[in-house]
């Protein structure tokens, strides 16, 4: 079904009878884990640009070979370098429009394409119709936002006409990259993304292994037993015990069907640069013109991924 672009009408938003459903890939899990677009994990800025981690390392280890002639004197200082990751937030935004005899006309229900029919309350599918729209467009920023916190390709805004756009995880993640090459997804491509993110670093605290549905499975195939029973079979990997400890799994639409990755959870959280005197995502009537109710929605949102070699990924694998 197609959706209406500019003034919705009685006649262009029909109304039906019945229940009401959402259909499609609609789901934002891994926004919800992160803790959604409000709540006490979203991190509030007031720049556009953020920082998200400072970076800092040890050198190699090594065996000190001094002898009682070197340490008369003190050695050569070490000094230990420091280096910024930033992100930025960008913008979402987006207009709802509908006319009073839209709002005004619930009752009129359309049975099919040329007869009109008054429905009681209980059965409508809407009883607001502005609301609707509101959470309509509402819902679908929180479907945009999950794309682009996976997904999202950084670009930094250096003028009015260039679009601010925020770093997604995968994009983010550089030290621990595996290109698979298009070979499937088996045990030892999984565990040398595993044993490439521990040599590295990562502290595998709370990780969450991110895949859609084609991954999904081969993950469940690869690592899922089934006990025998004659009622039940098959199985649903959520959680993988590994040698540097348990990962869980989180089936998300808007992962490419190509990609896993493993993200350490507890160090990522959404941003807001909120508004000041209206908040992070907010919805606002615009100037009244004419007879129809209109309004945007606006947020200012972003991801910070805090230190981008605590995770990791597979690219390029078969589907």
């Amino acid at each position: 079904m197609a959706n209406v672009s500019g003034t919705g009408y009685v006649w262009n938003l029909p109304q039906y009878l019945g229940p009401l459903f959402m259909v499609g890939q609609n789901q934002t899990p891994f926004l919800n884990v992160i803790g959604g677009l409000e709540g006490s994990r979203v991190r509030v800025v007031n720049s556009l640009e953020f920082p998200v981690s400072v970076s800092w390392s040890l050198e190699s280890a090594s065996q000190p070979a001094l002898t009682e002639e070197d340490i008369e004197s003190a050695p050569t200082a070490t000094g230990y370098v420091r280096s910024q990751d930033t992100n930025t937030v960008q913008y979402f935004h987006r207009a709802v429009k509908v006319t009073y005899p839209r709002i005004s006309t619930m009752g009129w229900a359309k049975a099919d394409a040329t007869t009109g029919l008054l429905g009681i309350n209980e059965e409508q599918a809407v009883q607001d119709e502005l609301d609707f729209q509101i959470q309509g467009n509402l819902l679908q920023i929180a479907k945009d936002c999950e794309y682009t916190f996976i997904n999202g390709v950084y670009q930094k805004a250096t003028a009015k006409n260039v679009a601010p756009k925020t770093r997604g995880i995968l994009a983010a993640c550089s030290t621990n990259a595996i290109d698979a090459g298009g070979a499937a997804l088996d045990k030892t491509l999984f565990e040398q993304l595993l044993r490439t993110m521990y040599e590295n670093g990562a502290p595998f605290n709370n990780p969450v292994v991110l895949c859609g549905a084609v991954q999904k499975q081969k993950l469940s195939s690869i690592y899922g037993y089934a006990p025998e029973d004659r009622n039940i079979g098959g199985v649903n990997i959520k959680q993988i015990e590994c040698d540097f400890g348990v990962l869980g799994v989180l089936l998300t639409p808007q992962m490419p069907s190509n990609a896993i990755a493993v993200v350490e959870i507890d160090i990522v959280r959404p941003v807001v640069c909120p508004v000041p005197g209206k908040g992070g995502l907010f919805y606002e009537p615009l100037s009244k013109s004419g007879a129809v109710e209109s309004g945007q929605i606006f947020g200012q949102l972003g991801l910070d991924y805090g230190e981008e070699s605590w995770h990791g990924k597979l690219t390029n694998l078969a589907t």
